[in-house]
Formats: C-alpha cells, structure tokens, sequence
C-alpha cells in the first residue's frame, strides 16, 4: 500500500497525534512522508518521527538532533547539495538518496508498540518494493532493520542487528546495519562520527560497484 498521509490505523497513535496538534498548532502532526530522490537506490530507514523534529516539521530528521550528523554526513558522501535541512521548503535535495521511517507517526516517549510497527509495515513494504535493482537500505537501528527484514517476508531470526554489518534479504537488496544517530548514542559515543561515515562509505562502494 503506497503512503496514506491521512492513515489513522493505529488509533493509539492518531489519538497522540491529535493531542500534540493542540498544544502545538503549528506542527505537521499526521503521518511523515518520506524525502529524497524517487529514483535513489539508498534508501535510509529510521525508527519514527521526533516529538519536535520530523513530528514538528513534516520532514524525517529535521529540527532534531539525529538530523544534524545524518544530514551532514549525507552532504559529505555527495547525496545532498547542503548539510544541514532546516524545513520543508528550504532548498535541501538530496542525490540518489531517500529518506522514511520504519513508523510514520510520532510515538508516546518516541516507542512504538510492536503492533504499531507491524501494521505500519506495508507501507515500507511498498517502499522497498519501488527501489531500483541492487539498491542499497541503511538501517538506523534495530527497530529500522527488524521493520526491514519483515518487509522482505523474511524470519528475524535470519538476520542480526549489529552495528557495520550487511545482510541480503533477497536478491535486489542490500541491508546495512547502523547504530541510530540519536542524540543518546552520539553523546555517549556509542555512535561517533567515524563510525557513521565508515558506513556511508560502504554504503557509496556498494551503489558504486554493483
């Protein structure tokens, strides 16, 4: 099923939505569209909107923490024309490249229930489906990689999260694992900057030689 910026399936999260549009008029509030080149054979995957980034603003990782490294080691590895995204109608294009969320709407405390991640899940399936032959899908985290491979009707058990390591769910992708670049991981090091772009080079080397 293609994208539904109007979808309300999870009523727990159509209910939150609802609630953060009155205290915050001024935020997008409703499902986040994903971002970037409709031809790209990167796609990135994150885990859901932030409260007062893509929640806020109506882009993935933008007016957040995580989008700082994310947009910035983008501009470096030559998928977007300037390093940092501010908004929805900045001059931001990314190359090659496309950005979504395993959840498309803001979670309670940022954690999606299980059920919510599985019946937001077609809509990834859909996603993958619509990327070019021999496309490479980085995903930020676990939540992103186990979204991943339940798209591609393959077990979980069949592929373990770690940070760095690369998997083939089937035959036209490739699955990139990274730690999330969220403000928690960065700051305690568990994500530094090296490591982020270690994997934007593989990813680069991949798209390059396949």
């Amino acid at each position: 099923m293609q994208f539904n910026s109007q979808c309300q399936e999870c009523s727990r999260l159509a209910t939150f939505l609802t609630e953060i549009k009155e205290k915050h008029p001024s935020y997008y509030c409703a499902p986040v569209p994903s971002f970037g080149d409709t031809n790209a054979r990167l796609l990135i995957v994150g885990l859901a909107p932030g409260m007062h980034g893509a929640n806020a603003t109506g882009r993935p990782f933008t007016g957040d923490h995580a989008g700082i490294i994310l947009y910035q080691t983008l501009y470096d590895f030559g998928f977007s024309n300037q390093p940092v995204s501010v908004s929805t109608d900045d001059d931001l294009k990314l190359k090659n490249c496309r950005i979504t969320n395993a959840v498309k709407c803001l979670p309670p405390a940022n954690k999606p229930k299980g059920e919510e991640i599985r019946q937001c899940n077609h809509f990834l399936q859909a996603e993958l489906k619509s990327l070019p032959g021999k496309s490479i899908v980085l995903a930020l985290g676990k939540i992103a990689h186990d979204a991943v491979v339940r798209a591609c009707g393959r077990k979980l058990s069949e592929f373990r999260f770690a940070h760095a390591a690369e998997h083939q769910p089937n035959e036209k992708l490739i699955l990139l694992d990274s730690y999330h670049c969220s403000r928690y991981n960065t700051q305690t090091k568990r994500l530094t900057t090296e490591m982020f772009a270690s994997v934007f080079a593989r990813a680069r080397e991949l798209i390059r030689n396949n």
